[in-house]
């Protein structure tokens, strides 16, 4: 795990040419709203590039994280399929009833049954490199939702540019990277840690959460702010030198946001002396996005390693999925 966090940024540069080399249709009538399906690492990508592309698409991108589709799902939906190993049964199930509902479907995934219905069925499908856990593969998954949302005319061109931005951001800042995530993880050790972000920055705090979830097999949640103050902020009245507050910021938030987070630290100050404010780097929303999530892996795949726990092992969920198949 900690060598495939590494070659993150060959990664997206990889993801790149794939996006560039494979052919996409176009649609047969305008795209009205689109929904991305996907769970777990096959499906974190959606729920970042939402809120990423939010301001900038004229139509409503909905993510789906179940075995059913929303009821406005018709032929004027774009239906983007994510399931990294192409079995995951809710995703495929999902897949099955945008097909009866004749909606546009364009797909994401390294094989399984999901390309197998894409083939039969003459899909859109984006074929990324398999092999690998779902997790360790967000910089195909997410790299691909960007160029089919472009091929579809929902979002313009300018993330590749962005993308590329990206990683020379990336490439330069490991070393600093590396060593931040480093110091965070010493401060996460034994502590359970309370993540908080900003509107349409939630899908990085998911991301984190799911990372230090698999990875360092922590228990963690997360919250939003402003949302967080109108109920969570007053479940902190106990003492607790076991939490450690982790705060995704940007220089960029909003003002109202900024002020809200000092009153807020103040807040988490008087229970738990552990906080650690972790800021982007970047010129662009995604830049900033993609380094707190490669930042964020790496604390995850260290704090493993300060566990001394296999961060690649996931055997509940194997168990869980080898007890659904015999039903």
């Amino acid at each position: 795990m900690k060598n495939l966090v590494e070659t993150f940024s060959k990664q997206l540069s990889q993801a790149i040419k794939i996006g560039e080399t494979t052919k996409l249709g176009s649609a047969r009538s305008k795209i009205d709203n689109v929904l991305i399906s996907g769970l777990g690492g096959s499906g974190i990508g959606g729920s970042i590039v939402a809120e990423l592309v939010a301001m900038e698409s004229k139509v409503p991108i909905t993510v789906s994280k179940g075995y059913f589709i929303p009821g406005f799902v018709n032929e004027n939906t774009l239906v983007i399929i994510c399931s990294y190993s192409g079995n995951t049964e809710e995703t495929v199930n999902c897949m099955e009833l945008a097909l009866e509902r004749k909606a546009r479907i364009a797909c994401i995934t390294s094989g399984g049954k999901v390309e197998e219905i894409a083939k039969a069925n003459s899909l859109d499908h984006i074929l990324i490199p398999g092999g690998m856990p779902p997790r360790a593969c967000l910089g195909y998954s997410l790299t691909q939702l960007l160029f089919i949302l472009h091929r579809f005319g929902v979002i313009g061109g300018d993330f590749k540019s962005q993308l590329e931005k990206a990683i020379v951001l990336l490439e330069t800042e490991e070393k600093n990277i590396i060593a931040e995530a480093t110091k965070i993880a010493s401060t996460l050790l034994g502590k359970l840690p309370v993540i908080y972000t900003t509107t349409y920055n939630e899908g990085i705090a998911i991301r984190f959460r799911q990372q230090l979830n698999e990875n360092a097999k922590v228990l963690c949640w997360h919250h939003v702010i402003p949302e967080m103050n109108h109920n969570e902020l007053v479940g902190w009245r106990e003492k607790n030198d076991n939490i450690c507050v982790v705060i995704f910021r940007d220089q960029d938030d909003y003002s109202r946001n900024q002020a809200r987070i000092e009153i807020n630290k103040k807040v988490f100050a008087n229970y738990t002396p552990h906080i650690v404010e972790i800021y982007s780097k970047g010129g662009s929303d995604l830049e900033k996005a993609l380094y707190l999530i490669h930042l964020g892996d790496w604390v995850s795949v260290i704090l493993a390693e300060k566990r001394n726990i296999d961060a690649n092992e996931i055997e509940v969920i194997n168990s869980l999925k080898g007890a659904l198949a015999k039903l």
